[in-house]
């Protein structure tokens, strides 16, 4: 059985995770209307990803007896200054959900709720990775400048890019089962 202080935190976190598929979503279909559709891409398939966990949240919140509760949202930007400024952006994102995952191990172990704080090793994983990515893609803009040649190489790239991880969450599903 969760804690109220728990649950509590497990639902701002839910918030968060279904803010950051929203903000996401929005800088894809921004990418999209101009002309860069492997970068919108790569954004729709992170903002899916973003969706799952909150999904993984709400199950677990409820499997443990609590209550996931669905938050309202409110709407992200429609419209963006640039590639590189999405990406810088999407940085500082992660390491706000990082620091918000770390926050929420603490108060896992405070409670000496261990189940808790088992289940979100997975996060505190994944933060790892997310930010990794967002460093790396940022260092590939800076390289970029504002070369249009290299915004079209990239933007080539991250379209590949996207596809692979989907083709990875579909074996990750398939695995699951």
């Amino acid at each position: 059985m969760l804690s109220t202080k728990v649950s509590e935190a497990l639902n701002t976190q839910i918030i968060l995770e279904a803010s950051s598929s929203q903000y996401y979503l929005a800088m894809a279909s921004w990418a999209e209307t101009q002309g860069l559709n492997g970068v919108s891409s790569f954004l729709y398939t992170h903002a899916d990803e973003e969706r799952m966990h909150m999904l993984k949240l709400i199950k677990f919140v409820n499997e443990r007896g609590g209550h996931g509760v669905v938050p309202a949202l409110k709407q992200p930007p429609t419209t963006f200054k640039s590639v590189k400024a999405i990406f810088e952006e999407i940085l500082k994102h992660e390491i706000k959900v990082t620091l918000e995952i770390n926050n929420l191990v603490d108060i896992t172990l405070k409670e000496k709720d261990y189940t808790t704080h088992n289940f979100l090793q997975w996060y505190v994983s994944e933060q790892i990775e997310e930010e990794a990515l967002a460093r790396q893609i940022v260092d590939k803009l800076k390289l970029i400048g504002d070369d249009k040649s290299g915004l079209y190489f990239f933007d080539r790239d991250m379209g590949t890019m996207a596809e692979d991880e989907a083709g990875e969450s579909k074996k990750e599903k398939k695995g699951s089962k």
